[in-house]
């Protein structure tokens, strides 16, 4: 998705087009927060900030690390921004805040396609949390196959308060093992205008996940098939991963 992190008219309606339902991301790690009594929070990969000011409205010191620009900009002016560390960049930018949990929101930890990478950012998140501390990301469940139901035919319509309706849709493009390449289209109707943005996004399995984790230092704690606690299975939507420095 790197054209939503770079084009200001995408970023102005992120919100709009990426609606959390309830009982789903925010609610779930603020609950995982209040759980664990985490006064420290890192949010990596935060950008606009939706999960980010939730958990600063509860009280929370949180931390909020994302390297797009206009993301970043979004996040801060959000309603309890003010009250929000920032830092303007990746994993690496952390240092060693000694927090009690870390969180990878929006399928963020999917947009580590190199192994490499992704193992970077789970030693830099190893670093910035205390002993005891928790990481806690989600994952598409690479059994449940959602890549397939990525089509031209599964459009929805939204409507942003200043751009009006936006008709989107995701199309797969590409396919290699354990990676999904894709276009987010949106058609601004409205002003009459189609925007697209590519990604490539990594489908883990359990397995991979597992071992990543093992090497960076944490052990699993816990893993749900979705938001609502269900066990992991082959049709289950999410990896929902909870672990332990």
């Amino acid at each position: 998705m790197i054209a939503e992190f770079t084009d200001a008219r995408l970023v102005a309606v992120y919100d709009a087009v990426n609606v959390y339902r309830p009982g789903t991301q925010p609610d779930f790690y603020a609950g995982l927060a209040a759980e664990l009594g985490a006064a420290t929070i890192i949010d990596l990969g935060c950008g606009t900030g939706i999960v980010t000011c939730e958990l600063a409205a509860c009280g929370h010191h949180v931390v909020g690390v994302e390297p797009a620009p206009l993301m970043l900009a979004r996040a801060r002016a959000r309603p309890f921004g003010d009250r929000v560390q920032w830092i303007a960049g990746g994993a690496s930018e952390i240092g060693t805040p000694g927090a009690g949990l870390a969180i990878m929101s929006g399928h963020v930890a999917q947009f580590f396609v190199n192994d490499d990478e992704w193992q970077l950012a789970l030693a830099a998140l190893h670093r910035a949390l205390a002993p005891g501390g928790h990481l806690a990301f989600e994952s598409r469940n690479p059994d449940a196959r959602e890549w397939e139901r990525w089509t031209t035919d599964a459009r929805t319509v939204v409507v942003d308060p200043v751009a009006g309706r936006i008709e989107t849709w995701t199309e797969v493009v590409g396919r290699r093992p354990g990676a999904v390449s894709c276009v987010n289209n949106y058609v601004f109707e409205d002003a009459g205008i189609a925007l697209e943005s590519a990604c490539e996004l990594r489908f883990r399995t359990l397995a991979e996940l597992s071992a990543s984790l093992e090497r960076a230092g944490f052990a699993i704690a816990r893993v749900h098939g979705d938001w609502d606690g269900r066990p992991v299975a082959p049709d289950a939507p999410e990896l929902v991963v909870v672990a332990v420095r």
